[in-house]
């Protein structure tokens, strides 16, 4: 009768060593995968806020909306009140999640599925808006046509703090693919590496990039 040939120690060794190698290629595609769709919602919901802000100027006489509070703290005008209301959507007073950090926001316009920070019982805004394009006031209101390069001036950005309306040192240094998406003035999202807008020297934000104008 033949005898039947077992595995040796070393054999199954080397068949658990590359199943664990395989499992580690297939884990490593997926979270590629899955930064890769999380980036994709985060410009689409840069991207809807650049729609939202040239049909609010369509309809405004040509001016963008007003900045609003650092906070948030406006309840009647502000880009987080006018740009919703523009989409027919709840503005950002009226968001469960902005006050309590045990609500979980979800999929939404508001919110960048990497960012993973949440309300610090006062705010929550994973988007901030350049404070620079209105000037200097909370009331400010300045005309998109007086833009004179919008497809390079930043309006939002992927937000590295906790402001609704600051600047070049509130943008996230490393959130997506070591880098951070903007909606540029002429309504478009794209993302640019965070060499392109950070000093990690003096880890501060850059504004001598031509293609990042923060000064309209």
């Amino acid at each position: 009768m033949p005898r039947t040939r077992a595995f040796t120690l070393i054999e199954l060794l080397m068949v658990m060593g590359i199943i664990a190698i395989l499992a580690a290629l297939l884990l490593s595609v997926i979270g590629h995968a899955k930064a890769s769709a999380q980036a994709a919602t985060c410009r689409n919901n840069l991207k809807q806020w650049g729609t939202a802000t040239h049909l609010y100027a369509a309809d405004h006489g040509d001016r963008l909306p007003k900045d609003g509070s650092f906070d948030g703290g406006s309840i009647k005008e502000g880009w987080y009140i006018d740009l919703p209301r523009t989409l027919g959507l709840p503005t950002y007073r009226e968001m469960p999640w902005r006050t309590n950090k045990h609500i979980e926001p979800g999929r939404c316009i508001w919110i960048c599925p990497s960012n993973s920070r949440r309300s610090n019982s006062n705010e929550l805004f994973h988007y901030c808006l350049n404070k620079n394009v209105n000037g200097t006031g909370t009331g400010n209101q300045i005309r998109l046509v007086s833009i004179p390069h919008p497809s390079v001036t930043v309006w939002l950005f992927d937000n590295g703090g906790i402001a609704a309306v600051a600047q070049w040192n509130n943008v996230h240094s490393n959130l997506h693919s070591h880098g951070a998406q903007f909606t540029l003035l002429d309504g478009h999202a794209t993302w640019f590496k965070n060499t392109e807008y950070w000093n990690f020297k003096t880890n501060k934000g850059l504004t001598n990039n031509p293609k990042l104008v923060w000064f309209p």
